[in-house]
C-alpha cells in the first residue's frame, strides 16, 4: 500500500511511518503485531467474521480481516510497538454523554482490555479524527468545541486529524475503481434510487421465503417484479469505463449542477444487507467546506471515506456503536476493492440514559428551534452542558467506565450519572452551608456566645482547613427544623427544647 503513487500526497504519510523511528528491534516485534496474533476465542474486541473469509469457520486462530501477509507484515511494520484506535466524531454538533463514552473506549478500555486478554501494547495511541465530509451540516464553531471537549475530558490523542485533509487521495482512489469497472456514474435521482431498492429488497424477502419452502405473498411477488430482471439495477450501472472517467470530470470540474448525478459504488445489488446496494460514495454540492475550503464541489460520503481513513492511518481497531454493524460487509467491500488495510471492527451498544436525549438530529432540532439556549445550555446533555451544569470530567469519565461496553443493549439510570456527580464532589468539594426554606430567628442570651467559631471545609479531610463562622442574634433555619408540637422522633428546634447550632452554640 505505501507503494501506492498516492501513497507521499496522503497526509498520514507524514507521521504513521515516523512513529516507529525511536522503536528498538525488540519493540518493534511487539505492539500491533501481538493483537494480530490473539485467538479468535480470546479477542476482547473480536468482530463478527464475514462468511467469505478463511477465518469463517468456528476454529481458533487469529482474525486477519482477509489481509494478505504482505499488508500485515507492512502495518506491523509501520506501527511497531503502537496498537492503534481512532475517535472520529463529526463536527456538525457539540460532543455529548455517548461521545464520552466512545472517548472512554478508544483511548482507555480497549487497550485494557487486551491488556487483560494478554496482549498489552507497548505504546497506546488514539487518532483523534473529524470525520467532515459534509460540508452543509458542519461549522468552525463545531470543529472548535469538539477539540475543547476532548482536551477537558483529559484525552491526549497522538494525533489530530481531519478526513477533509485526504480528498485527492480520495478522488485518486474513485479513479482507479473506475478504472476498475468497480464504480460508476449514476444520473438516477433519489426517488429512482429507493425504488430500485424497493425492489431489491422484495427479490431478497422473495429468495428467503422460497429457500424456507413458504408461498410468498402476492404483494411481495409484485413487488420483487420478477419479469423484469434488471428492475433492481441502476438502468447505468453498466455504463463503459472512458464514458464514467468523462462524467466523473465534469462532476469534479462543478459543470454539473447539483443533484444532476452521482458517483456509486459497483457492489451487490441482489445481496440481502442493502447496504452493498451500490453506495454513493461522491456527490456534487456547490459550497465551500469549513475546513478544506473551496477547492472541490464533488464531496465523499462516509460509507467511501471512513474505511479508507482507517486504513490509510494504520488503525488497529476501528470501534463503532451496533448501528454500524450492518455496514461492516461494505467498509471490507471498499478496502477488498482497492487492496487496501483491513483494520479489525468492532461494534458495541449505544449508551441510553433515562430521561436523557442522545440523538444529535433531536439534539440539533432543540437548538435551532430554540427551545434551549445553545449547544452548551446546562440543560443539554453535551459535555459543554454538563461542564456548565457543574460536573467535572474526573465523574463523566468515571460514570462511563462503570457502565463499561458490551453489544447488549442497555438502558442506564440517569440517577447513576449522578452518583458519580457526588462522589467526585465528596472528594474535592469544600462544604459551605445554605437555608432553600429559610425561617428567621431571633437569639438571646450571653454575650459571650455571639463570636465567631471555626468550622471544617471538609468533613473528613483536614487538610482543606477551617473557615470562621460568625453567630449573631438573627440567623435563619430550614422551615422543615422547626415544631410548634415536638415528637420523641424530631431531632429539629421545638418549645422549650435545646437543640445545636452546626459548628456553633447550643440554643
Amino acid at each position: 500500500m505505501l507503494q501506492r503513487p498516492w501513497w507521499k500526497a496522503c497526509p498520514s504519510a507524514a507521521w504513521v511511518e515516523r512513529g516507529t523511528a525511536g522503536d528498538d528491534d525488540a519493540a518493534k516485534k511487539e505492539g500491533s503485531k501481538s493483537v494480530w496474533a490473539l485467538d479468535r476465542r480470546v479477542d476482547p474486541l473480536l468482530g463478527r467474521t464475514l462468511p467469505y473469509w478463511p477465518e469463517a469457520s468456528g476454529a481458533g486462530g487469529p482474525q486477519t480481516c482477509n489481509n494478505s501477509p504482505a499488508l500485515l507484515a507492512e502495518h506491523h511494520r509501520v506501527n511497531g510497538a503502537a496498537v492503534r484506535t481512532r475517535f472520529p466524531p463529526e463536527p456538525n454538533g457539540y460532543l455529548h454523554l455517548g461521545h464520552a463514552k466512545s472517548m472512554n473506549m478508544n483511548f482507555s478500555l480497549a487497550f485494557e482490555r487486551l491488556a487483560a486478554a494478554g496482549a498489552p501494547p507497548k505504546r497506546r495511541e488514539t487518532v483523534f479524527r473529524y470525520d467532515d465530509t459534509n460540508p452543509e451540516a458542519e461549522t468552525k464553531e463545531f470543529i472548535d468545541s469538539l477539540a475543547k471537549d476532548v482536551a477537558w475530558m483529559g484525552w491526549a490523542p497522538v494525533k489530530t486529524t481531519h478526513t477533509s485533509d485526504y480528498f485527492g487521495v480520495f478522488y485518486e482512489l474513485a479513479l482507479e475503481l473506475i478504472k476498475g469497472g468497480k464504480a460508476y456514474v449514476c444520473h438516477q435521482k433519489p426517488a429512482e434510487i429507493e425504488a430500485c431498492r424497493s425492489v431489491a429488497k422484495a427479490r431478497a424477502a422473495l429468495r428467503a421465503l422460497e429457500a424456507s419452502g413458504e408461498k410468498p405473498p402476492p404483494q411481495v411477488v409484485e413487488e420483487a417484479r420478477v419479469c423484469e430482471p434488471t428492475a433492481h439495477e441502476s438502468p447505468f450501472r453498466d455504463r463503459g469505463v472512458d464514458e464514467n472517467l468523462k462524467l466523473f470530470e465534469r462532476m469534479r470540474t462543478g459543470v454539473c449542477p447539483e443533484g444532476e448525478c452521482t458517483l456509486r459504488l459497483k457492489m451487490d445489488a441482489t445481496a440481502a444487507n442493502f447496504n452493498m446496494f451500490d453506495q454513493v460514495a461522491y456527490r456534487i454540492k456547490h459550497c465551500a467546506h469549513p475546513h478544506a475550503g473551496d477547492k472541490w464541489c464533488i464531496y465523499p460520503t462516509y460509507d467511501y471515506t471512513h474505511c479508507i481513513v482507517d486504513a490509510l492511518e494504520h488503525v488497529d481497531y476501528s470501534i463503532c456503536t451496533l448501528e454500524f454493524e450492518t455496514r461492516r460487509e461494505s467498509y471490507y467491500w471498499v478496502l477488498d476493492a482497492l487492496d487496501l488495510y483491513r483494520p479489525k471492527v468492532f461494534e458495541m451498544s449505544r449508551l441510553n440514559v433515562s430521561h436523557v436525549v442522545l440523538s444529535k438530529r433531536k439534539l440539533t432540532k432543540l437548538v435551532d428551534n430554540g427551545h434551549v439556549v445553545g449547544w452548551d445550555d446546562p440543560r443539554m446533555p453535551t459535555i459543554s452542558g454538563l461542564r456548565r451544569r457543574g460536573y467535572s470530567a474526573a465523574a463523566v469519565n468515571a460514570f462511563c467506565r462503570d457502565v463499561g461496553v458490551t453489544r447488549n443493549e442497555n438502558f442506564i439510570e440517569y440517577a447513576r450519572l449522578q452518583h458519580f456527580a457526588r462522589a467526585d464532589l465528596e472528594e474535592r468539594a469544600p462544604r459551605r452551608m445554605a437555608v432553600r426554606d429559610p425561617l428567621p430567628v431571633t437569639l438571646t442570651g450571653d454575650a459571650s456566645h455571639f463570636k465567631g467559631y471555626d468550622a471544617p471545609n471538609h468533613p473528613t479531610d483536614a487538610s482543606f482547613g477551617t473557615r470562621s463562622l460568625t453567630l449573631t442574634h438573627n440567623v435563619f433555619i430550614e422551615r422543615d427544623d422547626f415544631r410548634e408540637a415536638d415528637d420523641k422522633d424530631f431531632y429539629g428546634l421545638a418549645p422549650l427544647k435545646w437543640v445545636r447550632l452546626r459548628w456553633c452554640a447550643c440554643v
